[in-house]
């Protein structure tokens, strides 16, 4: 059965706007008989006549006044989807994935990203979450996430590849009761009889030790940065850590010292899918490598 098309409906809304023919053909920009032609056909598909005319009025009946209410919502609906199609093309409009390792958020890099976005994307639903480094190259290709903060280096799978959005530097983590701990810096070497507890980002911790000439001894590898400090905390253990931590966290029985020597680099980075072809993730991703911090 044939359905009206939206050129029967802008016709009759332009007429019930009117109520004369040759005004809303001239609206319209058609002929006065094409406009009437228009109507008949709208009025022999719906069964039911939408005007009562004469040779000097045109009124509405009553399938008319039912049927133009409806009509207004449903252009009115039409006019909204065009919008939110073209917000939609421009990265405007659309839901966003960021997981992030908590350093991240210690460093403030998470908020500005997302909270700056979200207020020039107010249509753009962004949902964050803390996920452990070692899944984020397959939540990325899975696409349970559409990008994610990182700390360097780490296994890139194909088709996912990181920009650095945050430089940092690696301190020390140690028991506030440690005898290095009365040094204001410690020098690789001295660290050499200490154990080790290992957090997600094991760079540091290895360097230390490539630079002291020593083997690390190697402890427990609790996931968080927050478990690491707490490992240290109950003694037994050093940690090579983000400067950003000594900023942002004091905990109990812990107190961070500076790595004598060249500092030891630290990043954080957002890893993303090579080919994205969301626009609102695209939006974003460019909008975060924009907000680079710098410790």
């Amino acid at each position: 059965m044939r359905q009206l098309e939206l050129r029967h409906i802008h016709a009759f809304v332009c007429v019930a706007k009117q109520l004369h023919f040759s005004r809303a053909a001239d609206e319209l920009g058609i002929a006065a008989p094409s406009l009437t032609k228009l109507i008949q056909e709208a009025e022999r598909l719906l069964g039911v006549r939408l005007f009562h005319r004469t040779k000097r009025s045109v009124a509405l009946s009553a399938a008319g006044t039912a049927y133009l209410a409806e009509a207004l919502i449903a252009l009115d609906h039409l006019t909204r989807a065009g919008e939110r199609a073209v917000l939609a093309e421009r990265g405007e409009l659309g839901r966003i994935e960021v997981g992030y390792v908590a350093s991240a958020a210690y460093a403030g890099v998470l908020q500005r990203a997302v909270g700056g976005f979200r207020d020039t994307h107010q249509g753009v639903d962004i949902s964050i979450r803390e996920v452990p480094m070692d899944n984020v190259a397959a939540m990325l290709r899975d696409g349970l996430l559409d990008a994610a903060y990182v700390r360097p280096p780490m296994p890139l799978a194909d088709g996912i590849q990181a920009a650095t959005v945050h430089r940092d530097r690696f301190v020390l983590a140690l028991p506030a009761d440690c005898p290095l701990a009365a040094f204001p810096s410690i020098r690789s070497a001295q660290l050499r009889d200490h154990c080790f507890v290992l957090p997600e980002q094991e760079a540091g911790t290895f360097e230390v030790a490539r630079r002291g000439r020593f083997s690390a001894r190697l402890g427990p590898r609790p996931g968080t940065l927050a478990a690491v400090l707490a490992c240290v905390s109950l003694g037994g253990y050093v940690a090579v850590v983000p400067h950003t931590l000594a900023d942002c966290i004091t905990l109990p029985g812990v107190v961070y010292r500076d790595i004598a020597g060249q500092p030891i680099p630290s990043e954080i980075a957002i890893a993303f899918r090579k080919y994205e072809r969301a626009p609102a993730v695209n939006a974003f991703l460019k909008y975060a490598r924009s907000v680079k911090g710098h410790a």
